[in-house]
């Protein structure tokens, strides 16, 4: 599956992010010395699966990442973002939908999820990852997590979406959106017997992907992704300074296996 990608850049930096920086989108915010949307674009760019990138945020990013990426001006909320990316991109094949504030993601994580939706028929994907493949590559990180049947879980930062199902999303993107850190809250929009068995922890995938059919009419299909990357966010301080801790570690590690790899062509 080939796709194209748009990032979502354009969040103003209003919230607990203001306590490490003073940029004025979040997107901008420097980690390991690099603004956050540069890690996203760069892992996008290596990903063999994404065809074209665009971006939407503020004119500021582009300066950050180049002029050979298109930057679209945002609008007021993220599913209109969403809406004007696709709108641009005047494509009818499956759009990857990105955050600008996942630094860790990686094309492994990318293409994963992709290849996993490809076997799959559905309008949108929404990947999860579970509880111990997250605390497994990132023990300290603090998520909030859901208990379905299949396992505890948290939700990830990107999604598939077919571009002719991205106005009928209006309306359920906006209260996903706002309801995201809240899944007692987010259950509740299934209806009550949703609920009880979000409670007892006896709520299936497929339950929760026929109801959302059944409510949107939507295809949206859930897929659960091994790689942490695509879901951990930066949106307090605690994140940033894991991201500026691992990323920082991450450099100086590939630093470290170049200058052995130089040494052993010496001795060859």
């Amino acid at each position: 599956m080939r796709v194209d990608a748009l990032v979502l850049a354009g969040a103003d930096n209003k919230g607990k992010l203001q306590a490490v920086s003073s940029c004025e989108y979040e997107a901008l915010i420097a980690v390991n010395n690099e603004p956050m949307v540069s890690y996203v674009v760069r892992a996008l760019q290596n990903t063999e699966s994404v065809a074209r990138i665009v971006v939407v945020g503020p004119a500021q990013v582009g300066e950050v990442i180049g002029a050979h990426i298109p930057i679209i001006a945002q609008g007021t909320s993220l599913a209109d973002n969403i809406k004007r990316g696709v709108d641009y991109l005047e494509t009818d094949k499956m759009v990857l939908v990105v955050t600008s504030d996942i630094p860790f993601i990686n094309p492994e994580a990318i293409e994963d999820f992709l290849e996993r939706c490809g076997d799959l028929d559905g309008d949108l994907f929404y990947p999860v990852v579970s509880k111990e493949a997250n605390e497994k590559v990132f023990p300290n990180v603090e998520r909030t997590y859901f208990q379905l049947r299949e396992g505890v879980f948290t939700g990830g930062n990107v999604i598939l979406i077919a571009p002719q199902v991205v106005g009928d999303c209006q309306e359920m993107m906006k209260k996903t959106v706002a309801l995201r850190k809240k899944p007692v809250q987010l259950c509740r929009l299934l209806g009550l017997r949703f609920i009880i068995k979000f409670l007892m922890h006896t709520l299936s995938v497929a339950e929760i992907e026929s109801r959302v059919k059944t409510l949107f009419s939507i295809n949206g299909v859930v897929v659960i992704s091994p790689y942490p990357e695509i879901g951990v966010d930066v949106d307090k301080p605690s994140d940033w300074q894991l991201a500026e801790d691992f990323l920082s570690r991450q450099v100086t590690e590939n630093d470290s296996c170049a200058t052995e790899q130089v040494e052993g062509l010496k001795n060859i």
